[in-house]
């Protein structure tokens, strides 16, 4: 019988998989590396904007839980220059799986280059994040590198689709940000 369900548990994610991925977000480069307990993540994508407006985005922390869909609340605690704490609140859901998180992060700015995070206090036992924002043409390249140890264990198989389709939709949540303020801008 637990066989059964686990088998049923993983046709439902495949099939969410199927429905779920959209034709705009297939250029974003997700790759996760499970070792353990250790979860590696890098994400790589195109953005057609200047780093600043992908800048402007990626670092409005005070406004993340309307423009991405898995955060529920996320704001700026502290602040001293380019340092700021993060508070931040979601739940990651696909198929039958779901993982509510929480996380206060420490973030470092290096505008418009570099985006540095470091766990200060959550429900996981380590995240280190650097994003980078590079020229490429008429484009912003933002690429992701995350190393983590979730505070709950990570199936091997279900939860690298898992982990990769939620990275997936965030940065294409971010992207669909940049371009609506991008619309926004260039009308008003």
């Amino acid at each position: 019988m637990k066989k059964l369900a686990t088998a049923l548990m993983l046709l439902s994610l495949f099939q969410a998989q199927a429905f779920s991925d959209s034709g705009d977000d297939k250029d974003i480069e997700v790759k996760i590396q499970i070792s353990g307990e250790e979860v590696v993540v890098d994400v790589s994508f195109l953005v057609p904007a200047t780093q600043q407006e992908v800048w402007a985005v990626m670092t409005d922390f005070d406004h993340m839980a309307s423009f991405i869909s898995n955060v529920q609340s996320s704001r700026v605690i502290d602040r001293s220059g380019n340092i700021l704490h993060i508070a931040q609140q979601g739940k990651a859901q696909h198929g039958p799986l779901s993982f509510a998180f929480n996380s206060v992060r420490e973030i470092r700015l290096s505008p418009f280059d570099r985006i540095q995070s470091h766990l200060v206090s959550g429900k996981m036992r380590k995240l280190e994040g650097d994003t980078q924002f590079r020229v490429d043409g008429s484009v912003t390249r933002v690429s992701y590198h995350g190393d983590s140890i979730p505070g709950v264990w990570i199936p091997p198989i279900v939860g690298k689709i898992f982990i990769e389709n939620e990275l997936r939709e965030q940065f294409h949540d971010i992207r669909n940000e940049v371009n609506r303020r991008k619309r926004a801008a260039s009308i008003g």
